[in-house]
């Protein structure tokens, strides 16, 4: 089986105070491709940082990360920005929608980075599998949590990422929406083929993944696979 992300003795540290701060500490893991993932821990732990760097939103410090073959560490900063358009979806606790554009416009914007053709047909169509056709022309203040967290996860899924990285999808939302975006989540996931990776406080949704990895102050404690493996 495939591995799309290797993640070898990451360490991540900060100076703070004039004293180093390690937020992770020798991270060793690795993820099937087309596989559902959690990474749970208690806040602090170094949860979001892993997820940050395995999608190439920050740098290690030390150890490599590596996506779909690529050793992210050797990029440049623009060559990162094309490996994360090219092969990585990112969902956002906040949901990071351009408050100036509208529902189909925050999701033809990475349609429009590849520089792809019937952008706006596409958007729609993926607005419409998460049940906002009706909402494309409103503005994210106009949309409610659960309706801005849809609208990320169509923008997310707009350039058919290999690898979905969520943070906190559920953390803002309601039980009923939350119900209702997980349900997106792992219905999109399986009708793309594509790997998704969870950092979550829910463990709920984490038991609906094949696997649990368990990170506590930084250092990886435990990485289980479920009833759903």
């Amino acid at each position: 089986m495939e591995n799309i992300l290797r993640i070898s003795n990451l360490t991540k540290t900060y100076q703070s105070a004039g004293k180093t701060l390690t937020v992770l500490d020798h991270i060793n893991f690795a993820v099937i491709a087309g596989s559902t993932n959690a990474i749970v821990g208690p806040s602090g732990s170094g949860k979001t940082t892993l997820l940050g760097l395995c999608a190439g939103l920050d740098r290690a410090t030390s150890g490599i990360v590596e996506l779909n073959g690529i050793n992210l560490g050797t990029l440049t900063e623009d060559q990162l920005a094309q490996v994360r358009n090219q092969y990585i979806g990112f969902i956002f606790q906040n949901f990071q929608l351009l408050p100036t554009l509208t529902a189909l416009e925050n999701v033809m914007v990475p349609l429009e980075l590849r520089g792809e053709k019937n952008i706006r047909t596409r958007a729609m169509d993926l607005l419409d599998k998460v049940g906002l056709a009706d909402r494309s022309h409103h503005y994210p203040t106009q949309l409610s949590g659960g309706e801005q967290q849809r609208v990320s996860l169509a923008r997310a899924f707009s350039n058919a990422p290999r690898i979905l990285f969520a943070d906190e999808p559920t953390g803002n939302l309601d039980a009923e929406t939350s119900e209702k975006v997980v349900k997106l989540l792992f219905d999109l996931n399986r009708e793309a083929g594509t790997t998704l990776v969870v950092v979550t406080h829910d463990l709920e949704l984490a038991a609906k993944t094949q696997r649990i990895i368990r990170i506590k102050g930084g250092k990886l404690v435990a990485d289980d696979l479920t009833d759903k493996g």
